[in-house]
């Protein structure tokens, strides 16, 4: 092979693998993520996508098929089989903050056409069980404050830090 030609298709090849990363890993898609859903009693958490990306390197097993990724589970499948990318892929895009508000209760009993996703999580069960699943099976950290710091509101709600009770002090031994 001559050098010329070695040189096209490296050149070939390097095209198609940054084609192949924007399409995979999208233009504009954040390398660092801020989730503040609960921060009344934590402090948000930076959540490093691009690391999350690099590992999994399957954006649907996060972001089900808004991606356009194919959907695996045929229950899914039977509404979602071709339902191709979507606009918005975030997870609060889908999964409510406040699921059982009177306004989120109406709005599912109310949709024309009928909604299929009663069972769907809100936004809080939606990140843990997705995250908590993910790192269970990959035996990385699952403790509650692994991620989330607890912020003085949390500290008081939980009677921790500052909060947590006094330890009495021993009582010291009687003398004979």
């Amino acid at each position: 092979m001559h050098a010329a030609q070695r040189l096209m298709i490296m050149a070939l090849a390097g095209v198609l693998s940054l084609l192949a990363a924007s399409v995979c890993f999208g233009v504009g898609i954040p390398d660092q993520i801020t989730i503040n859903s609960i921060q009344k009693y934590y402090g948000p958490v930076s959540f490093n996508h691009a690391a999350h990306i690099n590992t999994l390197k399957d954006c649907g097993l996060c972001h089900h098929h808004t991606t356009g990724a194919q959907v695996a589970d045929p229950n899914c499948a039977r509404c979602h089989k071709n339902s191709g990318a979507q606009a918005v892929v975030s997870c609060k895009g889908c999964h409510l903050a406040e699921p059982f508000t009177p306004e989120a209760l109406k709005q599912q009993r109310d949709q024309q056409p009928p909604i299929y996703h009663r069972d769907k999580p809100g936004l809080k069960a939606a990140y843990h069980i997705g995250c908590m699943g993910c790192h269970q099976k990959m035996s990385v950290p699952t403790g509650c404050q692994d991620c989330h710091l607890r912020n003085d509101s949390g500290d008081s709600l939980f009677k921790a830090g500052k909060y947590a009770p006094k330890t009495p002090a021993k009582p010291k031994p009687a003398h004979h």
